[in-house]
């Protein structure tokens, strides 16, 4: 007898329980996989510089390697290497896009900074009003406010270096596995 591997229904409210249950299956397949198709997605981020230097890959390479470098725990490291992950998708809100990503598997912290780096980024940008560069100044209460600056200062904006020596690919996918093995929100 073979596994049912669709729902029966056409609309969820018909849904039986054994449909949800092989939602649940499939929801859980994906998890797993979730590691090979950030890593793939990572790969295609080298295909785009978004006009800078370097590539986008390039570029989280670099903020992870500098946070690996500062002795960083795994989530901040994953944070700078999956923090830009939405940039092409969704280049308004990608640190919104990211931050869910990583939101199951980092502390609370590392979740909100990456949702809210490009707000702090704004700092950098010298194109805008004083208002508009200091808009991270909302957060100036906000327990995670140091964070979101030394995340930025420390390792975002400063990894637009061709010349930096940058840890490859390969060379996060542990950490990557690591991170993305731990159980969901447990952290």
């Amino acid at each position: 007898m073979s596994e049912e591997k669709t729902v029966s229904f056409t609309s969820m409210k018909a849904g039986t329980v054994k449909d949800f249950e092989i939602i649940a299956a499939n929801d859980r397949q994906t998890a797993k996989e979730l590691p090979a198709r950030l890593i793939a997605h990572l790969q295609e981020m080298a295909k785009d510089d978004g006009a800078y230097k370097i590539s986008r890959l390039d570029h989280v390479l670099q903020c992870a390697s500098r946070a690996h470098r500062d002795n960083a725990d795994d989530d901040w490291v994953i944070a700078a290497l999956l923090h830009d992950l939405g940039d092409v998708l969704a280049p308004f809100t990608h640190g919104q896009v990211a931050g869910e990503i990583l939101r199951p598997f980092v502390r609370e912290e590392v979740a909100w900074v990456v949702s809210h780096h490009g707000i702090f980024q704004m700092y950098y940008n010298t194109s805008l009003t004083k208002v508009q560069r200091h808009s991270r100044d909302q957060f100036k209460e906000h327990p995670y406010y140091q964070s979101a600056i030394d995340f930025c200062e420390n390792w975002d904006q400063c990894s637009f270096n061709p010349d930096y020596d940058t840890e490859n690919l390969e060379f996060f996918v542990p950490i990557i596995k690591r991170v993305f093995a731990k159980t969901p929100f447990a952290s």
